[in-house]
């Protein structure tokens, strides 16, 4: 497997070096839901820079209907441990910060091929994994948007441009810090304005129905019906709790204090996102004043327009990411990946 390095050092978490398309990263474990992936700043920028390619990836198999609602995506055999014993792991305080918040119950090797977009791109990489009870009591999830957030505002992050990345319940996570934006403008205004831009997947919208769907099916798929009739009558009970906090969640989300231009990804088939509803929030933030570029498909799956639809999915992400003021994350482009 080659060699690993643990060592202490920013927030006393292990460190493993890694590498990807030949330039090496670092991984930092912050908390047991946050990770960090970096490019050491000692690492002169022909290591660590891989020299750009264009988008492209093999034609995958048309996905079945029993696939899993994330992404079947197989880690490349490239990614593997590599040695670092003798360089610094000290992070770059200036380069960007990806911000990505993955859908529920995303495997290592799924989110790696989202994640290693942004690091092929010179960008650091902070993965935020929720957990199903950040959504069904949402005051956990709110401590837990408390606690992404004091995160960012750590001095290893406080400086940084950012760029969110949020797919399906990660974007309900993202939506708990942005309430507690909305509630500290002052205090949180740092982050609103570093927030260069926004990418939603798979954006679970709609009814409470819609969310009860999305846990049959994420959690449970056997028992689909028996998962939502149970979550219907959860919310119901605990509505103080659970959809009185969604509600809050969902007008904050659609007048957010980060207005940054955004790229939505979703599709007409989706059984957790109502594109009815997806496009009125979109036109809402048009009317706002915020810039949105928008990919619908007819036909896709929940959390996996990547593997779906490959080259449109990369190529509509290449033009948005270099439409943006960041000009770190335009000097490459997003391809490389076997999506």
């Amino acid at each position: 497997m080659g060699n690993v390095l643990l060592s202490t050092g920013f927030f006393g978490t292990d460190v493993i070096p890694k590498q990807v398309s030949g330039a090496k990263f670092i991984i930092r474990r912050i908390s047991s839901g946050i990770t960090y992936y970096y490019t050491p700043f000692s690492f002169s920028d022909s290591q660590m820079t891989p020299p750009p390619r264009s988008v492209s990836a093999p034609s995958p198999s048309p996905p079945s209907a029993s696939d899993s609602s994330s992404p079947l995506l197989s880690d490349s055999p490239s990614h593997t441990p590599v040695s670092s014993q003798n360089q610094s792991d000290s992070a770059s305080p200036s380069r960007p910060l990806l911000l990505l918040f993955s859908w529920l119950g995303a495997q290592p090797a799924a989110v790696a091929k989202y994640r290693n977009l942004y690091l092929d791109r010179g960008m650091d990489v902070l993965v935020v994994r929720s957990s199903v009870m950040h959504f069904l009591w949402p005051r956990w999830g709110l401590d837990y948007g408390l606690e992404v957030l004091t995160v960012l505002e750590e001095p290893q992050f406080s400086g940084r441009v950012v760029l969110v990345h949020a797919s399906s319940i990660g974007g309900f996570t993202f939506s708990q810090i942005l309430v507690h934006i909305a509630r500290g403008p002052k205090e949180h205004a740092g982050l609103a304005k570093r927030v260069m831009g926004q990418i939603y997947d798979s954006l679970v919208v709609g009814t409470l129905e819609h969310m009860a769907i999305g846990l049959g099916k994420t959690l449970v798929p056997r028992f689909e019906g028996f998962v939502k009739n149970t979550a219907m009558l959860y919310f119901w009970l605990f509505k103080t709790h659970t959809a009185d906090f969604y509600d809050n969640s969902i007008h904050v989300f659609h007048n957010s204090p980060i207005t940054a231009p955004a790229l939505f990804f979703f599709s007409e088939n989706d059984p957790l996102c109502d594109p009815v509803v997806m496009e009125k929030c979109i036109n809402y933030w048009r009317k706002r004043g915020v810039t949105v570029v928008d990919r619908k498909w007819k036909e896709s799956i929940h959390a996996a327009h990547m593997r779906c639809h490959p080259e449109d999915y990369l190529s509509t992400l290449e033009k948005f990411l270099n439409s943006l003021p960041i000009s770190c994350i335009s000097v490459q482009t997003v391809g490389g990946v076997n999506a």
